[in-house]
């Protein structure tokens, strides 16, 4: 088939390579137009883009695509479009142009964790599975008919970043499968259960704050939910700590306080303690716990 496909970060980098070494032809890729990057701010193509001029394929970016690319697409005039992170709601003329109209790599097992973080909030909520699902596309956030899924296991000690690449990888695999189930017409596709569905918002640096009186568990979920991004934090005095590692340790105490600081920082929680294992404080690099207590003297009883 002729293929557009739509995608902007890391995410949506593997697909894009598996399609192209797949039988489908790729016409061109869209993406999100180039933005300043790093501290000096230099202007630099997304990660997509980027693979995209590697690849020697067609690149196009809009600022918004419903209003500058309607006319461009439908000359391309392609089988189907696939889109995967890809940053921008199409309007239903797009979606109506192609043939076989557009697909979705979303990263959740559909209903569940409709929305823009689905893979942290796996994690965050403490779930077992989660999975790829490819959709078809339609006006709503993520409402489209289910084609495919495949799930895999979360490993209790995952981070979010490890979890991307997993998916990353799975997406790739299930959407050239889906791409060939399509035409050949052994796809049918099932709707979503509204009753089952769950939307989860954007997230912000505001959600890593770290709560001690919640149970150890949680805090665990969260720290590994937020790394890479946006980090699970807490304060020392004035200055902001970011945990990247912890895990749950059994030792009971009051919430907040040290508990211990004889192989990592233990900090009793509403259930269990928590036990900080990599961190970094602000204005310094990040280490492990045991560099960062030679340098900081926490005693037991100190309270966050």
């Amino acid at each position: 088939m002729k293929i557009v496909y739509l995608g902007t970060p890391d995410f949506a980098v593997l697909p894009l390579e598996k399609i192209n070494a797949s039988n489908h032809q790729i016409l061109a890729v869209v993406t999100q137009p180039d933005r300043p990057f790093g501290r000096k701010a230099v202007i630099t193509p997304c990660a997509v883009k980027t693979k995209a001029i590697e690849l020697g394929l067609k690149t196009l970016s809009y600022e918004k695509i419903r209003l500058e690319g309607v006319e461009d697409l439908k000359a391309l005039n392609p089988d189907i479009m696939v889109t995967c992170a890809f940053g921008q709601i199409l309007s239903k003329e797009i979606l109506d142009i192609p043939k076989f109209g557009v697909i979705n790599i979303h990263a959740s097992l559909l209903p569940k964790y409709r929305g823009s973080a689905p893979i942290q909030y796996s994690i965050i909520n403490g779930d077992k599975k989660t999975g790829v699902t490819v959709m078809q596309t339609d006006v709503g956030v993520d409402t489209g008919d289910i084609l495919l899924q495949e799930e895999v296991e979360i490993s209790p000690t995952e981070t979010a970043g490890e979890l991307f690449e997993k998916l990353s990888n799975l997406g790739a695999n299930v959407i050239v499968k889906a791409l060939d189930m399509i035409e050949k017409g052994e796809i049918t596709p099932v709707k979503q259960d509204e009753s089952l569905a769950t939307h989860v918002k954007m997230l912000s640096k505001s959600d890593g704050v770290i709560d001690f009186s919640k149970s150890a568990t949680e805090i665990n979920n969260l720290v590994r939910g937020l790394n890479p991004w946006p980090i699970a934090y807490t304060y020392l005095g004035d200055k902001t700590l970011k945990v990247y590692r912890a895990e749950v340790c059994l030792e009971k105490g009051e919430i907040g306080k040290v508990l211990s600081t004889d192989n990592g920082l233990v900090i009793g929680c509403g259930e269990n303690s928590i036990k900080l294992l990599e961190v970094q404080l602000e204005g310094s690099k990040k280490m492990p716990i045991k560099d960062f207590l030679l340098g900081h003297k926490l005693n037991v009883g100190y309270k966050f």
